[in-house]
């Protein structure tokens, strides 16, 4: 179901960090965009094994934040150091900015700059991240990645 666009609802976005009452929401936005952007990327743990990943591991020990709007999270985001680790925005509400104000919390979080990994066949992905200033630095094969998907290490780097 898309979500008609409502200027109103991004001047409602509230940025913040996650709790641990945030974890099944934060979990379903993951699984519902990861699924939406990949389809046919063969994804190396079941659902239950990724809610409990960020239940118990990445919730409690990472800098994660969330967008909420109405109270309900349509986005997230993990930050480890100078890693922009998770980023991913609920299909129906994607292409509204929330991507955008993400990635500016996360330059604004690591100054000194950011790295990131995606997989080479998300081109949305890629395409979001280079409009954002980061360029490509490494590319893979997937070898060293679970899912075993050619993969690109994008970095950030402030203007002097």
């Amino acid at each position: 179901m898309r979500v008609p666009y409502d200027p109103a609802v991004i001047n409602d976005l509230v940025l913040r960090r996650a709790d641990p009452a945030d974890a099944t929401a934060v979990a379903d936005v993951w699984l519902r965009s990861y699924t939406a952007a990949l389809p046919d990327v063969r994804r190396a743990h079941t659902d239950e094994e990724v809610r409990y990943w960020l239940r118990e591991i990445v919730l409690p020990g990472q800098e994660t934040w969330v967008a909420t709007a109405d109270g309900a999270v349509v986005a997230m985001m993990v930050l480890d150091g100078e890693d922009l680790d998770q980023l991913y925005v609920d299909p129906p509400w994607q292409r509204r900015g929330i991507g955008d104000r993400l990635v500016d919390l996360a330059k604004r979080r690591s100054p000194a700059g950011l790295e990131l990994w995606t997989f080479q066949v998300n081109a949305p992905a890629r395409r979001f991240y280079e409009r954002h200033g980061f360029t490509a630095a490494e590319h893979t094969d997937g070898a060293r990645n679970e899912e075993r998907e050619p993969d690109v290490r994008y970095v950030w780097h402030p203007e002097d």
